[in-house]
């Protein structure tokens, strides 16, 4: 049974572009107590204004077995977003937190899973440049995610050769995405910020 608490509201997020990260950086990689199915994923991002979500490491690649209970979230400075709908840096988590859980073909349902083990090793990232692509919104700030650049990490975009009046949404690999490509991520909106974790009505400013 899929255990929903809550549901995040999924958009559209359109890549501006993707560099090689001038740094090595501190990589967390989740371990957690249950599995993962495909389409599931969390929410992870620089800012917590805008939040991209990550793929579980449920499919195969061609260098290692999938990996079903294993989000790799990226940098110890990034945001996750948390069961109870606040956010935590990757630094922070600990074994027993609980991390929110979305489905991306089940409109954003999520489901609350506790972490089982951290891994944090040294990895070459990109950085992934954004902005949420919508014909309503007036927000045209510009968000970044760091990723370990390894065909494992995935975000949830659309297939642009798909033949569907819908386009059909995959698990692609970081390595085989590029700019003008769409994928889910979660905003929050300009007039909220983050303070300890939780969102408030205050204007604040990350870059």
């Amino acid at each position: 049974k899929f255990e929903t608490k809550r549901s995040a509201k999924l958009d559209h997020a359109i890549i501006q572009r993707i560099e090689p990260a001038s740094v090595l950086a501190d990589r967390v990689a989740i371990d957690l107590v249950r599995l993962l199915s495909p389409g599931e994923g969390a929410l992870v991002g620089s800012s917590s204004k805008a939040l991209a979500l990550i793929h579980a490491e449920t499919l195969p690649s061609s260098l290692v077995a999938p990996r079903p209970f294993r989000i790799n979230a990226g940098p110890i400075h990034s945001y996750i977003l948390m069961a109870d709908g606040t956010t935590k840096y990757l630094s922070e988590l600990l074994p027993g937190d609980h991390i929110a859980i979305v489905h991306a073909q089940r409109k954003g349902e999520t489901r609350s899973v506790a972490i089982g083990r951290l891994k944090i090793e040294t990895r070459p990232h990109l950085r992934v440049d954004f902005t949420q692509h919508s014909e309503h919104s007036t927000d045209v700030n510009e968000f970044q995610v760091f990723l370990q650049h390894t065909e494992t990490v995935r975000l949830l975009a659309l297939d642009s050769t798909s033949q569907n009046t819908t386009p059909q949404i995959v698990a692609t690999s970081i390595t085989m995405l590029k700019p003008g490509d769409i994928f889910l991520a979660s905003f929050s909106g300009a007039l909220f910020g983050t303070h300890c974790g939780s969102s408030i009505p205050a204007r604040v400013v990350e870059r």
